[in-house]
């Protein structure tokens, strides 16, 4: 059996990387954010504070918020065919554009 080289955050150095303008000061406000049941988020890492974060294959996935876990969120959204679940920290998430919109 063949050893796997690298680990989850392995090619994402551009992807979990900040614009020099978003460097500097942590806002506390991102980080207890509340979403409700329904609500519609685009997986944004905040590449700052590492837990609750996702593999870097989903960034930029627009999901569906499905609960609540502790300070963390579950979210879904379809791969393809297969509905997939991820337990994301808030400060990871951002409510899409057309959330308000009907």
């Amino acid at each position: 059996m063949v050893s796997r080289i690298g680990t989850s955050r392995t090619k994402s150095r551009h992807k979990f990387s900040k614009h020099f303008n978003e460097k500097g000061k942590l806002y506390i406000t991102k980080h207890i954010q509340e979403f409700s049941v329904g609500d519609r988020v685009v997986l944004k890492a905040d590449p700052s504070h590492h837990k609750g974060i996702y593999h870097s294959r989903f960034h930029g996935r627009i999901a569906t918020v499905k609960g609540k876990r502790g300070k963390c969120y579950e979210v879904s959204f379809k791969d393809g065919s297969k509905e997939k679940t991820l337990i994301v920290a808030p400060c990871h998430l951002k409510k899409h554009a057309s959330a308000g919109k009907a």
